[in-house]
């Protein structure tokens, strides 16, 4: 009878032994000198050697003519092969079960208990002959006994392999023989392995479950407070709002008026939905300005569409306008002739020969704001300078990676004309040096408004002396920003002695070298006309040159002193208040944005007033 793979009387343990290699007659072997052992360590000589493991064993006794024996015997023998621990034939029966008496070689039962018995004498007789062919072969040599064979495993910090789980070794210490476990420990030194009670001994519990690791305590994650001004919404903006949540029906509404179509795209651009469906409902043949701040979702034949339905504008921005190819593109070339103010951000995917083609086609542009274009090189400034040059106004080659020295001298031509008001050159991928945007400044400088240089990183205070000071004197924004060559003491010269009226924005952030020398200086030539200040980042500048804000910005609108560490609760209250201590000291009173990112000495008692949003207040005390 088979049942699970496990033939007659053989339990599972023997048929995963045997498919092992083990064979009973090594472990019976064993066994045997281990009792045998026992026995003389207590005295008794006369103690009979373990009992067969398995069932070939038994069978080989009953045909030496050993059935016969007393049950007491068969009891006697079966109890002293439980106490070995090596009578497998006894590993699937229950506790419950009890042996059938025998008489003889015979079985006193039922019928289908003899039927039974035939069937496992049978199997019997099969799996002697299995062991005999695998006993052949064990005394050819041609098989290698799998239980004496040393693991595969290495054993870490000995010099052989760990012993099978379940075998025997000697003690490397006192010698004595013991059983494998997980648990069984290398002697240290070695060779060998220790028992348990060694192990022990050597102040190592071989049973010591690890510690636990110890948990890390949560740290404390500093609040970050914003004390931002919010007022009531207007009627308007709410039925914007809820407009935005029904684009899809709006056209029921009819006209809705170009200012509020424009906050619609503005707000739909600010949550990233103005599709190719609805981007059509601000479309018309009278329209002259469109903006959309957002045209992802824009696929090339919207782009397309839009030029066509708007062939009438003059201004056109889009931000965001990665889809932009070169077919679309050629599209505003042929569709928008009208076409005086083109600015994009990201336009990746024209290339050079059609940004010339645009140009040539639009002698009258006056603004031209590109940023992200890697395309636009050499070539596309020559054609704008060419077919554009005379009626330029504004020009913006942001994050252009092909700006270099030669572009710059391209554009020194401009010069001729004399009209860019507004130059933004910043974020390019290697810094233009020193002499050639001098010589640029010397060319175009006269006229300009608006200059922004930032991340120019190869610049340094001999462009502010003999560029800006010499050549630039009629600007009104200025933005410096991430130029480390800028010193403290370069920047001060620089603003002392320059003869430009009062800036209305200036933006020298990330310049770390500056400091309590160039922000008096500084505020001396243009506070009283600066609305924006960013000095974020001037680590080192002093606690006296900060308060020297609240003599000087009186028209300031936004402050921005990230990360200067001086700035404190009491430097605030003194440009919000001003200073009694000082005369004319009357702070900021039009300030209406404060950026305090940083500074680790602002606490949540920061002082605050009505109309003023402060962003940025770290602290760890709880504000209710």
């Amino acid at each position: 009878m088979r049942r699970n793979n496990v033939r007659g009387p053989t339990s599972a343990l023997t048929e995963y032994l045997k498919a092992s290699g083990i064979r009973a007659r090594h472990i019976n072997r064993r066994g045997s000198n281990l009792n045998r052992g026992q026995n003389e360590q207590n005295g008794d000589g006369d103690a009979p050697d373990a009992g067969p493991s398995n069932s070939r064993e038994a069978g080989d006794e009953a045909e030496d003519g050993e059935a016969g024996e007393e049950p007491s015997a068969t009891r006697t023998n079966a109890t002293r092969r439980r106490a070995s621990g090596y009578n497998s034939d006894e590993l699937d029966a229950s506790e419950g079960d009890e042996e059938p008496e025998k008489t003889g070689n015979k079985r006193k039962g039922s019928k289908p208990a003899v039927a039974q018995q035939k069937a496992k004498e049978k199997e019997k007789a099969k799996a002697k002959k299995k062991v005999k062919k695998g006993d052949d072969e064990d005394e050819d040599g041609e098989e290698e006994d799998v239980y004496h064979a040393l693991s595969k495993s290495l054993w870490s910090g000995s010099g052989s392999s760990k012993p099978p789980v379940g075998s025997f070794e000697n003690c490397a210490k006192c010698e004595k023989q013991f059983t494998v476990t997980k648990y069984t420990m290398v002697a240290n030194p070695g060779p060998g392995f220790l028992c348990h009670p060694c192990a022990k001994a050597s102040g190592t519990d071989p049973f010591k479950k690890p510690a636990a690791p110890r948990k890390k305590r949560p740290t404390e994650k500093r609040a970050v407070v914003s004390f931002e001004e919010r007022k009531f919404p207007t009627l308007a903006s709410m039925c914007i709002d809820l407009i935005t949540k029904h684009i899809d029906d709006v056209e029921a509404l009819g006209d809705i008026g170009t200012l509020n179509a424009q906050a619609i795209s503005k707000a739909l651009s600010r949550n990233r939905k103005l599709t190719s469906e609805h981007a059509t409902l601000f479309y018309h043949v009278s329209n002259t300005s469109l903006t959309f701040h957002d045209t992802t979702d824009l696929a090339p034949a919207a782009l397309s569409t839009l030029a066509r339905l708007n062939p009438n504008l003059t201004h056109l921005h889009l931000d965001y306008c990665g889809q932009l190819n070169n077919a679309a593109f050629d599209t505003f070339t042929d569709s928008l002739p009208h076409l005086t103010h083109l600015i994009l951000l990201g336009p990746f995917l024209v290339h050079t020969e059609n940004w010339q083609r645009f140009f040539s086609t639009h002698p009258s542009l006056e603004c031209f704001q590109i940023t992200q274009s890697p395309r636009f090189d050499l070539a596309c400034i020559k054609a704008l300078v060419r077919h554009c040059g005379a009626s330029l106004t504004e020009l913006r080659l942001k994050q252009v990676g092909k700006l270099d020295d030669a572009c710059l001298n391209e554009l020194a031509k401009l010069g001729e004309w004399q009209k860019l008001r507004m130059l933004d050159l910043s974020e390019p991928s290697a810094s233009c040096s020193d002499e050639a945007m001098i010589e640029l400044m010397g060319a175009i400088g006269r006229e300009l408004r608006v200059l922004n240089l930032s991340k120019h990183n190869l610049l340094t205070d001999t462009f502010l002396e003999d560029g800006l000071g010499r050549h630039v004197s009629q600007l009104e924004r200025l933005s410096l920003n991430h130029i480390p060559e800028l010193t403290d003491d370069g920047v001060e010269s620089f603003f002392t002695d320059w003869a430009n009226p009062p800036l209305v924005e200036i933006d020298l952030s990330r310049n770390h070298e500056l400091g309590s020398k160039a922000l008096p200086s500084l505020l001396k030539h243009s506070g009283k006309m600066l609305e924006i200040l960013n000095i974020n980042s001037w680590k080192e500048v002093s606690e006296d040159a900060l308060n020297e804000i609240a003599a000087y910005g009186r028209e300031l609108r936004k402050l921005d002193v990230g990360w200067c560490r001086q700035v404190d609760n009491f430097v605030v209250k003194a440009w919000l208040d001003g200073n009694p201590d000082h005369e004319g000291w009357t702070g900021c009173p039009k300030l209406t944005e404060l950026k305090i990112w940083g500074c680790n000495r602002i606490t949540a008692a920061c002082p605050r007033k009505k109309g003023l949003s402060i962003y940025g207040v770290e602290s760890q005390e709880v504000i209710i």
